[in-house]
């Protein structure tokens, strides 16, 4: 049984732009004909965000401040797709190497999700990174500021179950990893 739900774009005017926010304000016709206005859209480039294991079987965290809650998070590795990035996954291979010094024998895309589908129009590429080994020559990302943490995958698992993620989207990339790795399972 169908049901189209879609709503007519009527008018789309840009309220702010660069590099990383296009900010609209929209008018949309229901199929009801009600007209919704203003609608705000916000335009972000997708990104990328992996659980990420060494080969010794450690899992690569991030220490960072985050400024729009004014704290210093414990997260993933991971961060914009570029617009020169080959594929999701090279994006992926490139913002591990930028962050944390480490390259990857495999890096597994698992999905895409949306931040807020209400209001954002972008994605996060989520990935499962095995077999990482520490390149000593790369040179870290010195704008980020990151603290890269090596934890077990026991600690993680602590560190979920004692809510020490903040960032709910890498929940998701949690989720689908440890999936992957038979560490979670649904009924």
């Amino acid at each position: 049984m169908e049901n189209n739900r879609s709503w007519k774009l009527l008018s789309s005017e840009q309220l702010l732009k660069d590099k990383w926010i296009d900010v609209r304000s929209e008018i949309w016709e229901r199929p009801d004909g009600t007209i919704i206005q203003p609608f705000y859209k916000y335009g972000f480039p997708d990104y990328a965000t992996a659980l990420a294991i060494t080969k010794d079987g450690k899992v690569i965290l991030e220490r960072i401040f985050r400024q729009g809650v004014g704290q210093t998070c414990i997260e993933l590795p991971g961060g914009g797709i570029d617009t020169n990035d080959v594929s999701k996954t090279d994006a992926m291979a490139r913002e591990l190497l930028e962050e944390t010094g480490y390259r990857f024998e495999k890096i597994e895309w698992l999905g895409k999700i949306s931040p807020n589908p209400t209001t954002n129009n972008n994605f996060m590429q989520m990935f499962l990174a095995t077999g990482g080994v520490f390149d000593p020559n790369q040179p870290l990302d010195f704008e980020e500021d990151v603290e890269v943490l090596l934890v077990t995958m026991d600690e993680l698992i602590e560190l979920i179950q004692s809510q020490q993620f903040l960032q709910s989207m890498q929940l998701s990339t949690l989720f689908f990893a440890l999936q992957k790795l038979g560490r979670i399972t649904l009924i």
